[in-house]
């Protein structure tokens, strides 16, 4: 096994040319679990630990470009405000030493179906782009169009994730995660929420409990339907109880999940219509408190 281990961005991008089937390595929280129980066995290793601009995020006219070696735990303490889906997310990753080490660009690489940071990527919305290299040039994947399959994404073979382009939250935003025990669990189900009144749209994300990571379409227009035909986002007034149902009806009807270890499909549609209804009820609760201390 090769083992390249780059200092430049520019000589990353040759490595990855140069040996096209190389597993690029940051934090390593994924790929060394894969590498020490043989599940994957790569003809190469590419060391990404030496390029700081990776770990580095900026905020620009309202979009956050995160590094994709940016760890969870920097965007805890640092992006709570401009990120809270993501943030909320990030607490549920691991253990305090994987939070250390890893980071979204790990996450989309694996493209796991359980990966914590797709839903709160999801719901932020449709103009969140990754940021994807090579000796070609560089290009700004759409988030929708990222996931293709079970662990496969849309990289090229000689591309790296530099970062991820992230709008900066304009309403509240919340994210809920399911697991066989408190920590250090992969997640049996996860749903990310998000509230864009700049725009009278909502934002959904939907983790294991279907191939890919996916929004709930249906769940999404039909809320943003019920808040512009009744002025909700103007007055912000209660929903009702049959709005925050029907909403996690429609997001439990988006997903198609399987029965494995963690769980069976049937516990996870239910599960991801409570988690629908709770982040649905948290997420007004917070708008409404706002609309009311801005009149």
């Amino acid at each position: 096994m090769e083992f390249l281990r780059p200092a430049t961005w520019d000589e990353a991008l040759a490595a990855k040319a140069e040996y096209p089937t190389a597993l690029p390595i940051a934090g390593g929280t994924d790929v060394m679990v894969e590498l020490n129980f043989d599940v994957h066995r790569p003809s190469a290793i590419l060391d990404l630990n030496r390029i700081t601009e990776l770990t580095q995020w900026s905020n620009d006219d309202g979009v956050v470009r995160l590094g994709a070696s940016v760890p969870y735990s920097r965007i805890i303490d640092e992006l709570s405000g401009p990120l809270p889906g993501l943030a909320l997310a990030a607490h549920t990753v691991g253990s305090p030493q994987i939070r250390n080490r890893g980071g979204v660009g790990g996450n989309l690489g694996a493209a796991s179906p359980a990966g914590d940071s797709h839903p709160a990527l999801l719901a932020a919305g449709r103009d969140v782009q990754v940021e994807a290299a090579s000796v070609r040039g560089t290009r700004l994947i759409p988030i929708d169009d990222f996931y293709v399959g079970v662990k496969r994404n849309s990289l090229e073979a000689d591309e790296l994730i530099r970062a991820v382009h992230i709008p900066v939250a304009d309403g509240p935003q919340q994210f809920s995660k399911i697991g066989t025990r408190n920590a250090m669990v992969i997640a049996v189900c996860a749903f990310g929420f998000a509230l864009h009144p700049k725009n009278g749209t909502v934002g959904t994300g939907i983790g294991s409990a279907a191939p890919t990571p996916r929004r709930a379409v249906e769940a999404e227009e039909y809320l943003a339907g019920v808040l512009a035909e009744r002025g909700l986002w103007e007055s912000g007034d209660l929903l009702g109880a049959e709005v925050v149902r029907r909403f996690g009806e429609l997001v439990k009807a988006a997903a198609s999940p399987i029965d494995d270890v963690r769980g069976t499909a049937d516990y996870r549609r239910h599960a991801l219509a409570v988690m629908a209804r709770r982040t649905l009820t948290w997420t007004w609760n917070d708008y409404s408190k706002q609309i009311r201390s801005a009149a």
